[in-house]
């Protein structure tokens, strides 16, 4: 029965597990939901396609929210109204400091609110933070599986090519990366009360000074180092859910 599933989305209202890796494209969506036992597609409508399955005995879902944050930020409300209660997004990146390598890791503390939405839901002066617990259990996993990563403030912006505006300018403001839909999934989060973080796949440099167009033949972000990166993205934002559930469940015996 259509009433019975979420308008936009296509999503079961109800029965979803509490743990969810979001990521913008499907085709990765299915690629991260093929590490899950008993992965099943719960739907796949327009750009949301989801999955459920499990990651070391916790439930898990994986699901693409698209390019961008005003169509992904739908996603994160409807999973939230589905159950989801704690959200890893997992993406790519342009580094926006030097030392940040190509198919490194990046851990973002929080994020700047240029999304192109979340200005219209609330002032301009609410932070877009990631969950502290969400911090650590990402830089743990990143650890554990010896994958380059970096801790910083990234920019969620909604213009991916450049316009006739100049960019408002960051410089000296040490951000570590540029992506697209953070910032709308770490509002989402702090409003609802959720637990929410993010790791990050560099596929490029974006800021100015390390651009060498002549070197890198511009930008392309389907290198194999960016594969690599990619699956140890994968693998780390799934453990990261599964600390995160552990150190749950451990709270709530210490409560019982």
């Amino acid at each position: 029965m259509t009433q019975d599933l979420l308008p936009v989305t296509r999503i079961p209202r109800t029965g979803l597990p509490a743990h969810a890796v979001v990521v913008g494209d499907p085709a990765r969506a299915a690629a991260v939901a093929a590490l899950l036992d008993g992965a099943e597609e719960v739907s796949y409508h327009r750009e949301y396609r989801v999955f459920s399955g499990s990651w070391k005995g916790v439930p898990v879902v994986v699901a693409s929210h698209g390019v961008g944050a005003p169509g992904a930020i739908l996603l994160f409300q409807e999973l939230a109204d589905a159950g989801v209660r704690t959200f890893v997004r997992f993406g790519t990146a342009g580094a926006m400091k030097p030392g940040i390598g190509d198919g490194d890791l990046v851990i973002a503390e929080a994020a700047v609110r240029d999304d192109g939405v979340t200005h219209q839901l609330l002032p301009p002066e609410y932070p877009a933070v990631s969950a502290p617990e969400a911090v650590l259990a990402l830089q743990r996993a990143a650890r554990q599986a010896g994958a380059p990563h970096h801790r910083g403030v990234v920019w969620t912006r909604a213009a991916f090519q450049p316009g006739l505006l100049p960019l408002f300018s960051y410089d000296g403001a040490g951000l570590a990366a540029i992506e697209m839909e953070l910032s709308a999934l770490l509002v989402t989060a702090s409003l609802r009360g959720l637990v929410a973080g993010g790791v990050l796949v560099i596929d490029g440099a974006n800021a100015d000074e390390l651009v060498d167009e002549q070197a890198t033949g511009g930008y392309d972000p389907h290198r194999e180092v960016v594969a690599a990166g990619v699956e140890r993205g994968a693998v780390v934002s799934l453990e990261a859910l599964r600390l995160l559930a552990e150190a749950a469940a451990e709270a709530e015996g210490d409560r019982a």
